[in-house]
């Protein structure tokens, strides 16, 4: 168990100061927060997580290498045929349609990294491109916190502060769909028609979060939208920009082109913006890690990308037949995939939530390798697996160890604050708020020290 030096004086301060392991749980459960219509779900940890001047400079370093590998990649590798890069990442026909016709005129730079701490720093499980990555509304417990005496103390005598992501999110949507500078424009924030019912308290709860950074929000399922007199509408509104909720596997329903081709024309035609872009979905494809972890790949990086991608990018290779390199050996993909099993977690590359995912210690041999047989030649990768340091939170009983997923935000003008998902479960695999998991703010140091 390790924990950097502002969060062993934070455990020692509310030690010393006599801080009850739920003060803060309890503060964060007053009725006004209305922590349950966010992505917290109405839970939260029991204190915030702490990152250090120094691992703050070097993880948005590393987010802006990243971001640059992987927007690189169409131009780098198929010569700029976007199309080429979606077949290759494990797209569809339909997806790959949707995105030609969605694309935007540059990749967003609104993207949320999924990091384990491994004891020497962070290693990479996933990036969520663009506007469907949720946890952008993590100030709502963060304000709550700092309601806290103690911790608001304990921040300003340390010099801490901590980022809006949804202020983030407006200053880059405003940016990317190119709104006039002064305008209030009319956003409809389009889930689809199987999820929103679930989804719409959290829309709504973000379109008040939203409202005062001078956007008016709509939320809706992209059924509900009408494509009529050179506008998108919604509730007989017309509509500026289309905030995108619905996600490019939707487009595998069997109504989801018949759905989503009106927008995606009316987008083409320039009567409405859609932030983010489709396309930027290609880019948090777990297919997209496979070939920035490819050794075959790696001339075709800066001397800054690679450095960032040999710090936080585990080993990852699509499953195909044939041999690959490990740790500068080369190997049958197949009898290393089997030989390797409790070092290894078989990944779907375009789908979210966890969804489809097999860690190898969690299944029996023979489970493992009809899984790695159904996914031969298939949208899947492999990763090595990331053995998570866990930190310790105030529990009822003393303290208790939590596997934590630091959830890194990159917007338009750089690093934007954190999503921190954990869970008690050391081996879960998985660490996602639908599955149990539990979340908590961040704060980071202002200056070194």
């Amino acid at each position: 168990m390790t924990h950097n030096a502002l969060t062993e004086k934070y455990l020692e301060e509310i030690a010393r100061r006599g801080v009850g392991p739920t003060e803060l749980i309890a503060t964060a459960m007053q009725p006004e927060v209305r922590l349950a219509p966010t992505t917290f779900l109405g839970r939260c940890l029991s204190r915030p997580v702490f990152l250090e001047y120094a691992d703050r400079e070097r993880l948005g370093v590393d987010l802006e290498n990243l971001h640059a590998a992987l927007t690189g990649l169409p131009a780098r590798l198929f010569g700029g045929d976007l199309a080429a890069f979606a077949r290759a990442v494990g797209m569809t026909d339909a997806q790959v349609t949707a995105i030609m016709r969605g694309g935007g005129e540059a990749p967003t730079r609104f993207a949320r990294a999924d990091f384990y701490p491994n004891g020497t720093g962070f290693q990479l499980m996933e990036i969520n491109m663009g506007s469907t990555a949720g946890g952008g509304d993590n100030a709502v417990l963060t304000r709550a916190f700092l309601t806290h005496p103690m911790l608001a103390e304990f921040v300003e005598a340390n010099q801490l502060a901590h980022i809006d992501t949804m202020e983030q999110v407006a200053d880059t949507l405003l940016t990317e769909s190119k709104v006039p500078s002064g305008m209030r424009p009319l956003v409809a924030a389009a889930d689809w028609p199987a999820s929103y019912e679930k989804l719409e308290p959290t829309l709504r709860y973000s379109a008040q979060q939203l409202a005062p950074f001078g956007i008016d929000m709509v939320p809706c399922h992209v059924g509900q939208l009408s494509v009529h007199d050179g506008r998108v509408w919604i509730e007989g509104r017309p509509v500026d920009v289309i905030y995108r909720v619905f996600m490019i596997e939707d487009l595998l329903d069997p109504v989801g082109p018949e759905l989503i081709d009106p927008v995606l024309r009316a987008a083409e035609r320039g009567e409405v913006s859609i932030f983010t872009p489709i396309d930027s979905e290609l880019y948090g494809s777990k297919g997209a890690l496979a070939m920035l972890s490819d050794e075959a790949n790696r001339h075709l990086y800066s001397a800054n990308e690679l450095a960032s991608l040999d710090r936080i990018l585990p080993w990852t290779r699509m499953v195909r037949p044939g041999s690959v390199t490990v740790e500068g050996e080369r190997v049958e993909l197949a009898d290393y995939a089997v030989g390797a099993q409790t070092d290894l977690i078989l990944k779907p590359t375009a789908l979210h939530a966890g969804m489809g995912v097999v860690p190898g210690w969690m299944v029996e041999p023979d489970e493992w390798k009809s899984q790695l047989t159904a996914a031969m030649d298939g949208p899947f990768v492999l990763q090595r697996r990331i053995r998570p340091v866990p930190e310790l939170f105030p529990a009822p009983d003393g303290m208790q160890p939590w596997v934590l997923t630091w959830g890194a935000f990159l917007s338009s003008a750089g690093y934007a604050g954190q999503f921190v998902r954990g869970t008690t479960e050391p081996d879960g695999g998985v660490v996602n708020m639908a599955t149990g998991a539990t979340a908590t703010s961040c704060f980071h140091q202002t200056v070194p020290t």
